[in-house]
């Protein structure tokens, strides 16, 4: 069936397995399964709305208002949530503030008032990474050592990373798995010791190398597999390649030299052929970096996997549709965010996790059951708007509630011209914790500040600290070699070569940088982040057809520069 996004106006398909999708993945209160209708909001709508209730990546000096004392925080000094110290939000037993439902009121407008006076813990984080040395991240866990980390878990002496897990000593990555000593890369598995590299597994002691596979000792290579001594594609000895490798390495220690290296490897990139995804030990699926998984259509960063649709970042998944981080397992979920760790039956919720069964638009939930409309409850069930109820009251006014969504419209409207009920939307924009530009959204869909005002979300605007040191220094007038950069930096602040935002080098950064022979970074982390994220493919597939045999495929990647295979002819290639 077609349908009219109502908030772009845009035409979508919601096919008959949707629809089948959709009834099966339906909750269920007593004996009775209450339908929930298709989708209202086009798949990248859907997305954007449900993520920006996830902030990974800004933090805040703020007072925890429980204790007075300074904090780090995902929400900013003037945010009127409750927001208190990681510690001290875990180790107490809360008493949370209940409502009973208004039948005269929205839903979604009792439901925000809830979270308004719920507390809230400072990060999503754990206490023994605090006890770590780990207090600078978010939405990550189980660190050491560990520096600006965000949705990272298992990791030990890392800094400026996003998607990292179960890494050493591994800087500016994003997706970086199980590996040790990389440097700025993306896409990467089981490495040790890469640098500037993307898309490589079980790689050791390379550079600039994309696509490579059980690759050794090679520098500046794209697609190979079970090499060694390889420079610029071509094969040499041991002896040939330790000695003309050299002088590469010196370059690696400057600024020029790296810049240098990375327009080489863009050049040899645009004349390179291009598998059209990244799809590995799966069956019948679709988009992109889909690995171990079947009968998954239109996702991205899936794993281990089975009949999901439209998911982003999951994780041992069954039967979900719109999930968007992170399962583990999850199954017959349907519009939820950062939910998992033995979800089942969650609909229309953020952050539930873990043991969470048959809750309906519930947030920030632990070892939860049969709730509805619950923020903040541990241990809990049967109970709505945080209240507490027996089965049968529950059983008797959650199909009452739901009936009154159905005839509720959705306030703020999802358009000037058309609105839709409350049932079966996932919790508006409008009501998240987070301005749009602080979010996971903003990361995929980045929105100018007018646009994002004029459908009504939140903006904020960036306040620079400017750091206490001794001088502040332009990016651009550093010493070029890592070896003609004095202890002093560590007193300095550096000028962002992008945006002028100032930025710090920590004393282990500069040793890392030092062991490594790198040079000292001219831009700010976060726009460090944006250039790797810009070197990603989007999430918006594109029928097309081989560039060689002209099979019909999908793929997020563009054909203006490079050509895009099918698998079987990319293999054939490589």
């Amino acid at each position: 069936m077609k349908r009219i996004c109502a908030k772009s106006g845009k035409e979508f398909e919601v096919s008959e397995s949707d629809l089948e999708y959709y009834k099966k993945i339906s909750p269920q209160i007593g004996n009775e399964i209450y339908e929930v209708p298709p989708p209202s909001l086009c798949l990248e709508e859907r997305e954007m709305r449900r993520m920006a209730w996830r902030n990974e990546r800004t933090l805040y000096k703020r007072t925890c208002d429980a204790t007075g004392k300074e904090i780090i925080s995902e929400y900013p000094p003037d945010s009127p949530f409750q927001v208190v110290d990681v510690r001290y939000y875990y180790e107490r037993n809360w008493q949370v503030p209940e409502c009973e439902f208004d039948f005269e009121r929205p839903f979604f407008e009792q439901f925000r008032a809830l979270l308004l006076t719920t507390p809230r813990p400072a990060r999503l984080t754990d206490i023994t990474s605090e006890e770590n040395n780990s207090i600078y991240q978010n939405c990550s866990a189980m660190n050491k050592n560990c520096y600006l980390m965000f949705a990272s878990g298992g990791c030990e002496g890392c800094s400026y990373a996003q998607t990292v897990e179960f890494c050493k000593d591994t800087l500016d990555g994003l997706v970086v798995l199980h590996s040790e000593l990389c440097y700025e890369c993306i896409d990467c598995l089981r490495c040790y010791q890469l640098i500037f590299s993307q898309e490589c597994t079980a790689c050791t002691e390379g550079a600039f190398l994309y696509d490579c596979r059980n690759s050794h000792h090679c520098f500046g290579c794209i697609g190979l597999r079970n090499q060694k001594y390889c420079l610029f594609n071509q094969q040499l000895s041991e002896q040939e390649y330790k000695t003309q490798v050299v002088e590469l390495y010196q370059k690696l220690k400057t600024t020029s030299g790296v810049r240098e290296l990375q327009t080489k490897m863009q050049q040899m990139l645009a004349h390179t052929p291009h598998r059209h995804a990244h799809i590995e030990d799966s069956e019948d699926c679709t988009g992109d970096f889909i690995y171990n998984s079947k009968n998954v259509t239109d996702s991205f960063m899936v794993y281990d996997s089975q009949d999901c649709r439209y998911c982003i970042k999951l994780y041992n998944g069954k039967d979900c549709i719109d999930v968007s981080d992170f399962g583990r397992p999850g199954e017959l979920m349907r519009e939820c965010i950062t939910t998992g760790q033995n979800a089942y039956k969650t609909f229309f919720c953020n952050n539930c996790w873990p043991n969470c069964t048959d809750l309906l638009y519930c947030e920030s939930c632990k070892v939860c059951r049969n709730c509805f409309g619950c923020t903040g409850l541990k241990n809990a069930e049967y109970c709505i708007l945080n209240k507490q109820y027996s089965k049968e009251e529950y059983e008797a006014l959650v199909p009452k509630i739901i009936e009154h969504m159905k005839k509720t419209p959705l306030n703020p409207p999802l358009s000037g011209g058309k609105n839709t009920c409350e049932w079966g939307e996932f919790f508006p924009a409008e009501h998240s914790p987070f301005a749009y530009n602080e979010t996971w959204s903003f990361e995929y869909y980045p929105l100018s500040k007018a646009e994002v005002q004029r459908r009504g979300w939140r903006w904020r605007d960036e306040e620079i600290e400017i750091p206490k040191v001794t001088k502040i220094i332009p990016a651009n007038r550093l010493p070029d070699s890592i070896d003609d950069i004095p202890d002093d930096i560590l007193n300095w602040a550096i000028e962002c070569e992008e945006t002028g935002k100032p930025y710090k080098i920590q004393t282990s950064e500069l040793e890392y940088y030092r062991k490594l022979g790198i040079p000292i970074p001219h831009f700010h982390p976060n726009v460090r982040h944006t250039h790797r994220m810009q070197k990603r493919n989007g999430r918006t597939l594109r029928n097309v057809s081989c560039d060689n045999c002209g099979s019909a495929i999908q793929t997020t990647r563009s054909q203006q520069n490079a050509k895009v295979l099918c698998e079987a002819c990319y293999a054939k290639q490589i």
